[in-house]
């Protein structure tokens, strides 16, 4: 689905992420770990084409990321979910209607709103529904930001920082929903910098756990 091979990323003269390999097969589950300011979001980017190797190659659905034009990358992102770590929102629009955002951007307006309102409740939003991002807690932002992000039900599922905001019983919450994706065959992401989230979730999912440090890409060690 998405596959990095040798791929080397820098700002500038410096360089941020080096040599850098992975795969992610259809249905697999990973966390991305490591310290502030190590490349994690930087990582999620060059995975949903935002950006494009220094050096390197990356194939996302089996297409070369360098080698996509503007059509290539929108029919793209549709296959990708991201919930981003600002959970940006248009603010003169309702809850509703910014979650069915992408479907209008793509030309697909939703045909039957009971698809929308089985999202808002699988997400917990539906007596939000018709309220303004201001209005929301930071919990209910993060909610509607997943449930944005796989209303095209994507394939894959990349999450910076999903919970980074929200407390251990929300962040146990978003989590939950993140596996019941999984469950139902998509390929999750998650960047966080929380350790006992990912203890957790090793004991409801199989996952596999990498790190970046150092510039470097590692398999995380057992003691997580």
């Amino acid at each position: 689905m998405i596959e990095l091979t040798q791929v080397s990323y820098g700002y500038g003269a410096g360089t941020l992420l080096n040599d850098m390999s992975l795969k992610l097969a259809p249905g697999s589950f990973h966390f991305l770990t490591g310290p502030s300011g190590a490349g994690k979001t930087t990582f999620l980017k060059l995975c949903y084409g935002e950006l494009v190797p220094t050096q390197g190659s990356i194939s996302i659905f089996d297409q070369d990321a360098r080698h996509m034009n503007r059509d290539d990358v929108a029919l793209m992102r549709r296959r990708v979910g991201v919930v981003h770590q600002d959970c940006q929102f248009l603010n003169h629009l309702s809850v509703a209607e910014n979650i069915a955002l992408p479907l209008t951007v793509s030309g697909r307006p939703m045909q039957d709103m009971r698809e929308l309102n089985e999202l808002l409740a699988w997400v917990g939003l539906t007596a939000q529904a018709e309220a303004k991002p201001p209005e929301l807690s930071g919990g209910e932002r993060q909610r509607a930001a997943l449930a944005r992000a796989v209303i095209m039900s994507p394939d894959v599922v990349l999450a910076d920082e999903p919970t980074g905001n929200v407390d251990w019983d929300m962040s146990i919450r978003l989590l939950t929903l993140l596996i019941e994706l999984n469950r139902l065959g998509k390929t999750v992401m998650i960047a966080t910098h929380d350790m006992n989230l990912i203890r957790h979730a090793k004991s409801h999912v199989q996952t596999r756990v990498l790190r970046i440090a150092g510039g470097q890409l590692n398999a995380a060690g057992a003691d997580l």
